[in-house]
């Protein structure tokens, strides 16, 4: 199947046989036990919602698909996923090497539990070099965890050159976050990465009414020592975000390309702006890494960023002058969102931090819905005289 084929039907063919009822959309399976005839057979291999719900197991089956892995398993929210996979692959003494610019939250999650409270050694590095990883990589080292494009500031890395670097080393195990790209656009699997994960709240579902986290993987003792985890940890997804996500993944192909559409022609705008310093989207010539870009993902994406010249009350003024564009956290939704990350998604990392990885103060992120096109940049037309 195509992917838009698959967006559609793995994991939700009907039950035409006698009994069945023939649902084309897969029900939500709200109970949290399941009976059973004779005490150590359960019925269909159900027992508990907390280690297997059919719902959540369709969607699990359906992302797998969409990025061409044999397993996939989803949680609570993405934190909850990254937490998960933590914790099943990591322990006191061990060592990780990140992306210098990641989502605030992953790098909290990292440096506050992980780090100060397991003591788990985290090495952040600039990635867009796959040399200052390979250099990072020691004895201790478990995981290599990447974002591309990285968030805020859309920075890419080879995918490819670093797994091959990090797979030198035994035991080393690549993730990505491609939550951006959606797997629409970008497929780390196979690429080289032994595990993807997604924020599924964001373009999977599409609508901003669901979160979850998804993790998908091609190795299957990995999978089921995950799988482990999802159940005795206990961050799983629950039925009804299950079937949204569902619902949603359905139009993933038709909104990923009109998110693009829209996001390419607002960056081309602001590019023309005198007020704007410079304008972050990798399918513009102008990104630093747009050649990388064109090799390894098949789109560019919703995702921008510009940085305003103006301080961080005058980046507040446009922001909140916006009527179309929704002053909000998150993204992948099909309205427009826009959002000061040095306080707001990026507030908890420390200023020096964010200086040091480029994040200035008036940095403006755009989700791109699927609005028209002219509404969104006349909104940005007259923001622009507010300041």
């Amino acid at each position: 199947m195509k992917f838009e084929t698959r967006a559609i039907h793995a994991g939700e063919k009907p039950n035409l046989k006698e009994g069945g009822s023939g649902d084309v959309a897969k029900p939500i399976h709200l109970a949290s036990t399941y009976a059973r005839e004779k005490v150590d057979v359960p019925t269909a291999g159900y027992e508990y919602s907390r280690t297997d719900n059919p719902t959540r197991d369709a969607l699990q089956e359906r992302l797998a698909a969409l990025e061409n892995a044999r397993h996939g398993l989803v949680f609570a929210s993405g934190l909850g996923a990254e937490t998960s996979l933590f914790l099943t692959l990591l322990q006191n003494g061990d060592h990780v090497v990140a992306f210098d610019d990641l989502y605030g939250g992953t790098r909290r999650l990292m440096t506050r539990i992980f780090n100060e409270r397991f003591q788990v050694d985290v090495s952040f590095v600039d990635a867009r070099d796959a040399q200052q990883v390979a250099a990072a990589i020691n004895e201790r080292t478990k995981l290599v965890w990447l974002e591309t494009p990285t968030n805020p500031l859309l920075k890419l890395c080879d995918i490819k050159a670093i797994a091959e670097l990090a797979h030198r080393h035994p035991g080393v195990v690549v993730g990505v976050d491609n939550t951006f790209m959606s797997p629409y656009f970008q497929r780390p699997l196979d690429l080289g990465a032994d595990i993807v994960m997604h924020s599924t709240t964001k373009y999977l579902n599409g609508h901003s009414d669901s979160v979850g986290g998804a993790l998908m993987m091609n190795d299957s003792d990995l999978y089921a020592r995950l799988k482990f985890t999802q159940n005795a940890a206990g961050a799983i997804l629950s039925p009804f975000d299950s079937y949204m996500i569902l619902r949603g993944t359905k139009t993933l192909a038709v909104r990923m390309r009109q998110h693009q559409e829209n996001a390419l022609a607002i960056a081309r705008f602001l590019e023309k702006q005198s007020r704007v310093n410079r304008v972050i989207y990798p399918g513009l010539a102008s990104h630093p890494q747009y050649a990388l870009a064109c090799a390894q993902m098949s789109g560019f994406g919703g995702m921008l960023s510009f940085e305003l010249d103006s301080d961080v009350e005058g980046a507040k003024r446009f922001v909140e002058a916006l009527h179309y564009f929704a002053l909000a956290e998150s993204l992948g939704g099909v309205e427009s969102l826009i959002e000061l990350p040095a306080v707001m998604t990026h507030a908890s990392v420390p200023p020096e931090e964010r200086r040091k990885i480029g994040l200035a103060d008036g940095l403006i992120r755009i989700s791109a819905g699927i609005e028209h096109i002219d509404d969104l940049i006349e909104d940005l037309e007259q923001a622009f005289s507010k300041i």
